[in-house]
């Protein structure tokens, strides 16, 4: 569907199947020709291969794969596509084939939701079961891995969307880390008032127009949140209407960057105290430190305050997942890898390497920052809610999110951005159904 939030034409369906048909020729290509750095993915004895998106976290996949090495015989072997789009491509043309990795790395929720609908995934009930038992996983986060009762994906991580603030900058000015709504606002009327961005707010890269969204309505209300999400309640409704007219009021203020400003700017930014805070996933913990920033003397973060005292706290929390292909060539020792993942020695290892939380509740991140995050979580019992990205169908989050972006750069109005998210999401919502009958 196009941004514009418009209903379908009749043409609609037809440009669907000539897009798809256009996808799946190209990822077969992709595929012949081999589209993954590292080596192929054929079965090499004593290792599982992961096919991932994400080529910097190679290195955290092998020294984990060191530990289940140690327990179950076989390392990891990391097959890396920095392609997006080719790599989910080429994902869903290889499942069902011999070509599939051991393991590969997916996102969770309804993206989740929709490869496992597609078939050629193991189901991984049995696993999740025992790591339920040990109290290694949240029971709370099993519908985010699931697809009609059954577990289909193994948590790889968990990281919490928060605020990180320069240290420096609020010492300076004489700020401390803001525990309600109006201390927030107080944050950022002195940052502004001495030529401090306060928040870093960008589109770039599409997905991040989400972030700003899914903080304000949680902080709003997480009960209609979830509703939202489910399609059980509309966007034209009072708490989404609040959410974007806070949201549009901060911008009018100049309280935030232009949403051109490159996320990947963030760490540097709040070091050179241009910016204030930044709205990002925990795991920016690791692009702090490469920007020789020290956790706790050079920047803290806190989940934003909730608008109303009376607001149920809240946490987006986010998780990608291992799933394991039904025709893995190296089917049983793929098994054995994700059924151990989660064991403490290995996430030991590897939330050391991305500086996050571990999805095994058990592990506390060796990060001062993120290991007060995990206990704020905890002592507040606050509700996890699943990432806007993964919530909803993903037809109807990507169309959403690119009219998020058209209103951060002043296209559309908070009203008529909601109208056609909702239009969209009566669209998307009656067709996921349909598919689900």
């Amino acid at each position: 569907m196009s941004a514009s939030g418009r209903t379908r034409s009749a043409a609609a369906p037809l440009a669907r199947r000539r897009l798809l048909a256009g996808m799946a020729a190209g990822a077969a290509t992709l595929a012949a020709g081999g589209c993954a750095r590292g080596d192929s993915t054929s079965a090499q004895p004593g290792t599982t291969s992961i096919s991932n998106d994400n080529a910097t976290w190679d290195d955290g996949y092998r020294a984990a794969g060191r530990e289940l090495e140690k327990i179950t015989g076989y390392a990891l072997r990391p097959l890396s596509n920095p392609s997006v789009t080719s790599y989910q491509q080429v994902v869903q043309m290889t499942l069902q084939t011999s070509k599939a990795t051991d393991l590969v790395k997916w996102a969770s929720g309804y993206q989740l939701k929709r490869l496992a609908r597609a078939g050629g995934l193991t189901d991984l009930s049995r696993v999740w079961g025992k790591y339920e038992a040990k109290g290694w996983v949240r029971g709370a986060s099993r519908d985010a891995v699931s697809y009609r009762g059954k577990v289909y994906g193994i948590p790889l991580y968990e990281s919490y969307y928060v605020l990180f603030y320069s240290k420096p900058v609020f010492k300076r000015l004489g700020l401390s880390e803001p525990r309600s709504w109006d201390e927030l606002l107080h944050c950022a009327e002195v940052l502004k008032r001495n030529k401090i961005t306060p928040f870093l707010a960008s589109q770039v890269g599409g997905w991040p127009a989400i972030e700003w969204f899914q903080e304000l309505v949680t902080k709003v209300d997480p009960r209609f949140y979830q509703k939202l999400i489910t399609g059980e309640a509309s966007y034209t409704d009072a708490p989404a209407r609040q959410a974007m007219d806070i949201w549009h009021d901060f911008m009018r203020k100049g309280w935030m960057t232009s949403p051109d400003f490159d996320q990947a700017r963030g760490p540097g930014a709040l070091k050179a105290g241009t910016v204030g805070m930044f709205l990002h996933g925990t795991w920016q913990a690791q692009g702090m430190t490469a920007a020789g920033m020290e956790p706790g003397a050079d920047y803290g973060a806190f989940i934003l305050p909730t608008v109303g005292s009376a607001t149920p706290k809240s946490v987006i929390a986010e998780s990608g997942v291992f799933t394991v292909p039904a025709r893995a060539s190296s089917h049983d020792a793929a098994m054995a890898n994700v059924g151990t993942w989660l064991a403490p020695p290995v996430q030991r290892v590897w939330s050391d390497f991305l500086q996050d939380s571990s999805a095994n509740p058990t592990v506390r991140s060796e990060n001062p920052v993120v290991a007060a995050l995990q206990r704020d979580v905890t002592e507040q019992r606050r509700i996890p809610l699943i990432r806007y990205w993964e919530a909803s169908p993903p037809s109807l989050i990507q169309g959403n999110t690119n009219d998020l972006g058209g209103f951060m750069a002043g296209q559309t109005s908070p009203a008529t951005t909601l109208r056609r998210m909702q239009e969209r999401a009566q669209d998307e919502w009656a067709a996921w159904r349909r598919d689900e009958a």
